[in-house]
């Protein structure tokens, strides 16, 4: 059974930081770009950053690009999202998403293979 499991999330204050983590079981995902995406109440489900599991190609949204980092540990098939400088308009559940043969740099969430069930992240201004 494919699963990819978030976890990390949580209540911070602003300027605060937050690393999640997403940890991909029951294939192999060597051949898959990872991302994350997010969705505030209300709002679409939006494309946060991507990467592949070599860790050689990256891309993030301009609303995130320089506060946060993805990157895998291809040893505990898990990928990482580093939160730093964290805004109170960051506040939404992210998603974690495997691609297969995917770009790191058009990731549609329409096209997305497998699923987590999302972790709640709230900034408190």
């Amino acid at each position: 059974q494919v699963q990819l499991v978030e976890s990390g999330g949580g209540l911070v204050q602003a300027g605060g930081s937050l690393r999640l983590s997403c940890a991909a079981s029951g294939r192999s995902f060597s051949m898959y770009t990872m991302g994350w995406f997010r969705q505030a109440p209300g709002k679409e489900r939006q494309f946060v950053a991507a990467i592949n599991w070599s860790g050689s190609s990256t891309y993030y949204a301009v609303s995130v690009k320089g506060r946060f980092t993805i990157s895998t540990n291809n040893a505990k098939d898990t990928v990482y999202l580093q939160m730093n400088s964290l805004k109170a308009e960051d506040t939404a559940v992210y998603y974690c998403a495997a691609d297969y043969l995917g770009s790191t740099t058009t990731m549609p969430s329409r096209r997305m293979d497998y699923w987590g069930k999302g972790t709640l992240v709230t900034v408190s201004s």
